[in-house]
């Protein structure tokens, strides 16, 4: 009971620190790519308390991590921060004072809901406490290749597809990283010497380094709705993963691979309802919402001028000046 707990608290303060970042996004400069551009980003939003709250919350969310780690399995931990999705929606309607509309909810709900069935279903089982020696290196050798490959196909993208990409990078790297960690957690038992003379640690902070770096560009490409499924359900999905190949951990089959089914198919609904969404209700944790200023009808953009490629930001400006004057 103490690791799901521990686990939902995680969830909620990784939630917290998603939204936070991105509402320090919402106010920087977007569309920059390139390595100087995302340095000179970094400084500035290294100033901003939305920025600098969300970090924090992520240091607590790795306390909180560890903890539920040091108690219970990599596959039942990491997929019970898919919670992580409900308080997204909670925490980022207070932050940007909108609610998304009824599509983007059922949207996520549909896959918190399919990912909670399909991990009740298979209902994963501990393994051992510390990983096969001998698996290390293939298991690197993979999670390093499906991150690199993401990462170059986000590189041309802009928008949704490229937050959605770097997302799922992302998340494949905070899936290793919880596994590292799980590893640093019990040989820290053995003392303080015995964890600083190990190399789990240090390749704990470089992996988690990776992939904050990796959150980072997710935040700026796109909206949450964007990037937080991808970011939520591939830890869950590469954790279970890493918890068998790892670990030895295991999940059920026989008469309980139908509600599994289900739940797959409930989280690949969400994610269409969500690509859907994007397209109408994208507006939700922009620069317009955080101004408070509402976005406009869909006559209203399709009255705009095409020769101007409108965002958010100049919608904002625009509502703006129609209501208070330039």
């Amino acid at each position: 009971m103490l690791t799901v707990v521990l686990a939902l608290l995680a969830a909620l303060s990784n939630a917290s620190a998603s939204v936070l970042q991105r509402r320090a996004a919402a106010d920087g400069t977007q569309g920059a790519t390139g390595a100087r551009e995302t340095l000179r980003w970094l400084g500035q939003v290294l100033r901003r308390p939305y920025w600098v709250a969300g970090a924090l919350l992520l240091a607590l969310t790795t306390v909180l991590q560890a903890a539920a780690l040091r108690l219970g399995g990599l596959a039942l931990v990491q997929p019970l921060m898919a919670a992580e999705l409900l308080f997204t929606l909670v925490v980022g309607s207070v932050v940007f004072r909108r609610r998304p509309d009824n599509r983007t909810c059922l949207a996520f709900l549909a896959l918190a809901v399919g990912l909670a069935l399909f991990l009740t279903a298979a209902a994963p089982a501990a393994g051992r406490s510390t990983a096969y020696p001998e698996r290390w290196l293939p298991a690197a050798v993979g999670v390093l290749g499906v991150a690199i490959g993401l990462t170059v196909a986000a590189r041309p993208l802009r928008g949704a597809p490229r937050a959605a990409l770097l997302g799922l990078a992302s998340a494949v790297c905070f899936a290793a990283t919880a596994a590292l960690l799980k590893e640093t957690t019990d040989r820290l038992r053995h003392g303080l010497g015995a964890l600083l003379t190990a190399w789990p640690a240090y390749a704990t902070v470089a992996i988690g380094v990776v992939a904050f770096l990796l959150l980072q560009g997710a935040l700026r490409a796109g909206t949450l709705a964007a990037s937080q499924p991808a970011l939520t359900l591939g830890d869950a999905l590469t954790s279970v993963t890493l918890g068998w190949v790892l670990f030895g951990e295991r999940i059920a089959l026989g008469a309980r691979v139908v509600p599994e089914l289900i739940g797959v198919v409930l989280m690949g609904a969400g994610s269409v309802g969500l690509a859907r969404a994007l397209a109408t209700a994208g507006t939700w944790d922009t620069k317009t919402a955080v101004r408070g200023v509402p976005p406009r009808t869909s006559e209203e953009r399709r009255g705009s001028r095409p020769e101007t490629g409108g965002t958010a930001w100049s919608d904002a400006r625009e509502s703006d000046e129609r209501t208070h004057g330039p």
